[in-house]
């Protein structure tokens, strides 16, 4: 039997880019139609507003303009995540911190780890990649006469989740044709097999389809309601399970960041990312060692005061994923897939990743589904496990030891024994591409290069030669200059995201 229906359960961000990759890998198959199904009712958690790199390439394959995204959702650049105080004040003083950057480290040839091993006096990222210095200067990745998704350094974006997903909708429905149907899922009916026969709603009746992606979020309507697939549990090695969040309106004049910036504390970290009209703040926690009180205490010291006066709320965090991603003839999607902590911005980067593989390999028939579900299924717990070891990666290189969070995330019964592996072997060998063997590494050398040694990792590598270390300083020196120079013909964020709201990204 061929696939003819599809069916999108849930909207927001998940569900709206899972429609755009569909929607545009089958917009000229005949006779497939793809539908989304949102509920009134229920509003979009609205607070993954982190994206990496990977989603320009999504964008501009569903011909969304630049400018337009970044106008309609209050965008911002983001070319870096700032790690504030994830190292022991007592030991590299307070407010120490370290840049996660976009940009590729040693981009002139050399591997310059070995030079900053040697002397480790400065930030990693200053040593290794111009954009350290364009990132602190608060630099635009760009000039208004670049092209749309260029840069003259790497960048993702800070978005208002909300309006992403609203106009990811409009370009689903106008470019690709995606039926919208607004309805509440009241029931999911199985056939005699196990897999999903049909849906009822409230609005529209009983509806069937061929397959089903499930997008409903944190409800999980399909995969774990009806079809009743495990949780794989990672809280024993990823110790945060709350977050309490909140907007903070900010100035129309204010400096923008163009990075995350994520501040350590005693039990967890925080987030803050500046829109172009107000900042998402999040104070992620572990309830074992912080109760409610003191987190709310700790976020209105951190935001100055007035707390009191914003709308905040908490979010509880279960922090794991599916032991099946692709099941019977359902597949799911974004948080019903699984949630791990908002640290790196991993949620967006899993869907788009997910969303764009079943896209590429959309199964024409049920008779292909089975071979293609064990596929995907083996691919995306690959991705989730790798995720779990860089997030943890974090926690456990911290030499924090002002509270038993700290202490116990460096627990090695808590460290996953492939990540322990890779540690072991970088005591005595900086990373390299053969480390990171798979097509399907979410997170990749530079990103570990630039998280273990921002962190003071401290490999024992062999002295280098005069002639090694004579080149390595001539080529530190050059990236050195190249920023001095990014940061005298880059606009200021705010600046240009101004020009590009009123003007658009100019073509030469």
């Amino acid at each position: 039997m061929d696939i003819k229906k599809v069916v999108i359960v849930g909207g927001g961000t998940a569900g709206w880019l899972a429609a755009n990759h569909l929607g545009k890998a089958l917009f000229n198959t005949e006779n497939v139609s793809v539908t989304l199904i949102e509920s009134p009712d229920i509003p979009t958690i609205g607070v993954g507003e982190g994206t990496v790199p990977a989603i320009k390439k999504s964008l501009q394959s569903f011909g969304i303009s630049e400018s337009e995204f970044i106008a309609q959702c209050d965008v911002t650049f983001k070319q870096s995540i700032k790690f504030s105080n994830w190292l022991d004040q007592d030991n590299h003083g307070k407010g120490n911190f370290f840049h996660h950057l976009f940009d590729m480290p040693s981009p002139m040839g050399e591997d310059l780890t070995p030079l900053w091993l040697s002397k480790q006096g400065r930030d990693y990222a200053s040593c290794v990649s111009p954009q350290f210095t364009a990132c602190e200067a608060l630099k635009a990745p760009k000039k208004i006469t670049t092209p749309e998704y260029a840069g003259s350094l790497g960048y993702a974006y800070h978005l208002n989740a909300a309006k992403f997903a609203k106009l990811l909708a409009k370009n689903g429905r106008e470019k690709f044709h995606v039926e919208h149907v607004i309805a509440n899922v009241s029931e999911v009916k199985l056939n005699d097999s196990g897999a999903v026969s049909s849906l009822v709603t409230d609005t529209h009746g009983e509806l069937k389809f061929d397959l089903y992606i499930d997008c409903t979020g944190f409800e999980s309507l399909i995969i774990d309601k009806a079809l009743k697939v495990p949780f794989v549990d990672k809280s024993k090695q990823l110790l945060v399970d709350r977050a309490l969040v909140v907007q903070v309106p900010t100035d129309i004049n204010e400096s923008i960041p163009p990075f995350t910036i994520a501040t350590a504390h005693q039990a967890g970290w925080i987030w803050d990312i500046a829109l172009s009209n107000r900042r998402g703040v999040g104070f992620v926690y572990s309830t074992k060692y912080m109760d409610d009180k003191t987190a709310i205490d700790k976020l209105d010291k951190y935001l100055g005061g007035g707390l009191s006066d914003l709308n905040y709320r908490f979010l509880p965090m279960t922090v794991g994923y599916r032991e099946k991603f692709w099941h019977q003839n359902c597949i799911c999607l974004g948080l019903a897939q699984g949630f791990l902590e908002p640290l790196e911005a991993t949620s967006i980067l899993l869907t788009d990743f997910a969303a764009g593989y079943i896209a590429n390999r959309f199964p024409k028939s049920v008779a292909k589904m089975e071979d293609i579900e064990t596929q995907f299924n083996q691919v995306m717990k690959y991705a989730w496990e790798r995720v779990v070891e860089f997030i943890k990666l974090h926690y456990c290189l911290s030499d924090r030891t002002d509270s038993q969070f700290w202490i116990d995330n460096r627990d090695p019964n808590t460290i996953p024994d492939e990540l322990a592996r890779k540690l072991s072997l970088w005591e005595t060998y900086v990373p390299n591409r053969e480390d990171f063997f798979s097509k399907f590494e979410v997170f990749d050398l530079e990103n570990y290069l630039y998280v273990l040694y921002g962190m003071k990792y401290k490999t024992q590598v062999d002295a280098l030669t005069d002639e090694q270390m004579s080149l390595a300083n001539k080529q530190s020196l050059h990236l050195a200059e190249i920023g001095k120079q990014l940061t005298q013909e880059l606009p200021e964020h705010r600046e240009l995201l101004n020009k590009i709201k009123e003007h658009g990204l100019q073509s030469i």
